[in-house]
C-alpha cells in the first residue's frame, strides 16, 4: 500500500528539522527523508570534534567545483552535511543573523504583488527570537526560552583575547553582541551549544519530538525526484538505505529543504527548471523556471596565516597526551579546550570606510588552519589563522545537472570572486587584518605571517593571495530564491511556494534572494519556521 501523510518534508537539515518540527506541533502527520546519517555521535556533540570530521568523513559530501577559469583553472571543494540536523550538526557552530538591512532588502525586493511580502527585519524577528534559549541576552531581539541553545563561548584562547585587544587598538569598537543594534567591531561570537554539548537543529527541534508518532524520521533515504501529476505535487520518489526505491505520498504539501545545491538538483530530475537544460538530458519539462539553479552565492573567505612565539592556541589538542588532557579536564571540572568550537573571537569590519556597514568578517582561529590543498606552505607549529570574508559578495555562480541520473553530482560553479568588487573587498579586508598581526598585544605574539607574506602586500600580490587561496566559507545560497511575479528568474513566490506547481515549496538557503552578512545557520532555521508557519 502507498504510504501517505500529510506533509513531506525532504531533508533533515536546519531548515527541514525545523519545519517538519513545526508542523508535527501543529498536529500533522509528517515524513521526514534525510540523505544522511544520525546526528548521534560525540566528536558531533562537543564543540571542536568537527575539526576531525570534516575531511573524508561520512557525515559529509563533497562537491568538487567546475574549474574555475578566473582563479587559474582550479576547482576546490565545498564540503556539506550528510547527516540528521544539516550543517547545525557539523559547523562551528556560530549563532549569527545578519542585520536588519539584509532582510528589509529582501522585503524591498519582492514588493510589487502586494504591498507586505512578510520578509522585513521586523517579521523575521520573532523567529529567531521565539527559537533562541540565550544564557546571557533577554531583551527585544533575544529571548531565553526557545529550544536552540546559545552561549558564550566556554573556553577563550589567550590568541582570541589578544585579536580582540588589537583590533580596539586599531580604533574597532568592542561589540558584546554582533546580533545586536550593529555588527560593527570586534568581540566574541555566541555559539549554539551549552556546556561543551552542540545544539543541533536534530537536538533542538527533532529530539523532543522522538515519542511522536506523527513524524517518521527516514535517514539514509535521499529523494530523487518530487511526482508531479496535472501541475501539482503529489509525493517524492526516494533511495533507502537498503538502496531500494521508494515511494510516499502526500494530500498535504512537500518541502523541499535539501540544501542550495541539492534541492535545485531535484527540482531539474523532477522536470521542473530551465527547459533547454533540461532537455539536454533528456528530462521532460513539467515547468519552465529558466532560475533553478541560478544566483549561486557563497561567502568567499581567503585564510591569513602567521606562527606564534610560545605555546599558545590549540596546536595537536586533539592528539595523544593533549587530547587526553583535556578530555580529563572537561570531565572532570567541566572546563577546558573541550568548549572552544576552535573559534572564539572575530570581527566586522569596513576597512575602507568606517561610517558605513561593514564589508568583511573574520574569524579568529587560534591555530594554523589550512585546507588540504595548501598544507605544506607554512611550519607544522603553533600558530594564528584569520579568516577574512566578503559579507555580501556581487558574485553569482549557477548550479546545473550533469547528467538526470540522480546519484551523479551537479555541477557546481561558484564563480567565488569573479566580481572585481568581491576581489577590492577581500584585498581590503586581507591589508587590514595585516596591521592587526603588527598591534600590539598581538604582535609581541606572532614570529612570522606566512601566508599572505607581509613583505607582498601590494594589490597584485594580494590580488594572486585571494584567487589562490579562496575557499567557500560553506553558505552556498539563493539557487532557487524568491522573487517578484514579474522576474523571470524567480523560482518562488514570497510564500515559498515553487512558482507554477502547487502544494510545493522551499525552505532552505537556496530561497534566499540575497546573502545575510554573517554565518546562515540561524537563518536557515528562520526559514524553515517561516515555512512551517505558512501552513
Amino acid at each position: 500500500m502507498a504510504e501517505r501523510f500529510d506533509h513531506i518534508v525532504v531533508g533533515g537539515g536546519s531548515s527541514g528539522s525545523v519545519a517538519a518540527a513545526g508542523l508535527v506541533r501543529r498536529g500533522a502527520k509528517v515524513l521526514l527523508l534525510e540523505g544522511g546519517h544520525s546526528h548521534r555521535n560525540f566528536l558531533l556533540d562537543v564543540p571542536p570534534g568537527i575539526f576531525k570530521l570534516i575531511h573524508g568523513s561520512k557525515y559529509m559530501r563533497y562537491h568538487t567545483t567546475t574549474p574555475q577559469a578566473h582563479l587559474g583553472g582550479r576547482s576546490h571543494v565545498i564540503p556539506q552535511a550528510n547527516v540528521l540536523g544539516g550543517g547545525s550538526s557539523v559547523n562551528a557552530q556560530v549563532y549569527m543573523r545578519g542585520r536588519p538591512s539584509d532582510y528589509d532588502s529582501w522585503d524591498e525586493a519582492l514588493r510589487g504583488e502586494n504591498d507586505d511580502p512578510g520578509w522585513a527585519w521586523k517579521d523575521v524577528l520573532p523567529h529567531f527570537r521565539g527559537m533562541e534559549g540565550n544564557d546571557r541576552l533577554h531583551n527585544e531581539r533575544h529571548g531565553v526560552d526557545g529550544p536552540l541553545l546559545v552561549s558564550d563561548p566556554g573556553h577563550i584562547d589567550d590568541l582570541s583575547r589578544w585579536f580582540v585587544q588589537a583590533l580596539q587598538a586599531l580604533g574597532e569598537p568592542y561589540n558584546h553582541d554582533f546580533n545586536g543594534p550593529s555588527q560593527r567591531g570586534v568581540g566574541f561570537y555566541q555559539f549554539m551549544n551549552r556546556r561543551g554539548k552542540r545544539s543541533s537543529a536534530a537536538y533542538a527541534f527533532l529530539a523532543p519530538l522522538a515519542r511522536d508518532p506523527r513524524l517518521t524520521i527516514r535517514l539514509q533515504s535521499r529523494a530523487r525526484r518530487i511526482l508531479i501529476e496535472n501541475g501539482r505535487a503529489v509525493g517524492v520518489v526516494y533511495r533507502d538505505a537498503r538502496g531500494e526505491d521508494g515511494a510516499a505520498y502526500t494530500d498535504g504539501e512537500i518541502i523541499l529543504a535539501a540544501g542550495a545545491l541539492v534541492t535545485p538538483q531535484i527540482l531539474m530530475l523532477s522536470g521542473v527548471g530551465p527547459a533547454a537544460h533540461l532537455r539536454e538530458h533528456g528530462i521532460e519539462c513539467l515547468i519552465d523556471l529558466p532560475g533553478v539553479g541560478s544566483n549561486l552565492i557563497d561567502h568567499p573567505e581567503v585564510p591569513m596565516v602567521a606562527t606564534v612565539n610560545g605555546r599558545h592556541g590549540y596546536y595537536r589538542q586533539s592528539e595523544g597526551w593533549r587530547m587526553a588532557l583535556a578530555g580529563l579536564q572537561f570531565k572532570l571540572f567541566g572546563s577546558g579546550p573541550i568548549l572552544s568550537a576552535g573559534v572564539e573571537a572575530g570581527a566586522f569590519v569596513n576597512p575602507t570606510d568606517r561610517a558605513a556597514e561593514p564589508t568583511i568578517q573574520a574569524f579568529c582561529v587560534p591555530i594554523i588552519y589550512t585546507d588540504p590543498a595548501s598544507r605544506g606552505l607554512v611550519p607544522d607549529s603553533y600558530g594564528l589563522t584569520i579568516t577574512t570574508v566578503v559579507v555580501k559578495p556581487k558574485s553569482r555562480g549557477t548550479l546545473r545537472l550533469a547528467s538526470a541520473d540522480p546519484d551523479a553530482a551537479p555541477l557546481v560553479n561558484p564563480q567565488l570572486l569573479a566580481d572585481p568588487r568581491d576581489l577590492s573587498e577581500m584585498i581590503a579586508g586581507q591589508r587590514f587584518f595585516l596591521r592587526a598581526f603588527q598591534t600590539s598585544p598581538l604582535k609581541e605574539r606572532v614570529a612570522r605571517v606566512w601566508n599572505p607574506a607581509a613583505e607582498n602586500s601590494g594589490d597584485e600580490a594580494l590580488a594572486e593571495h585571494c584567487r589562490r587561496f579562496v575557499k567557500t566559507n560553506y553558505h552556498p545560497s539563493g539557487t532557487c530564491r524568491m522573487g517578484r511575479a514579474a522576474d523571470p528568474l524567480a523560482v518562488l513566490d514570497p510564500r515559498l511556494r515553487v512558482r507554477g506547481v502547487e502544494r510545493l515549496r522551499v525552505c532552505d538557503l537556496s530561497a534566499m534572494p540575497d546573502i545575510n552578512a554573517g554565518n546562515t545557520n540561524a537563518p536557515a532555521m528562520m526559514l524553515g519556521d517561516r515555512c512551517a508557519s505558512f501552513l
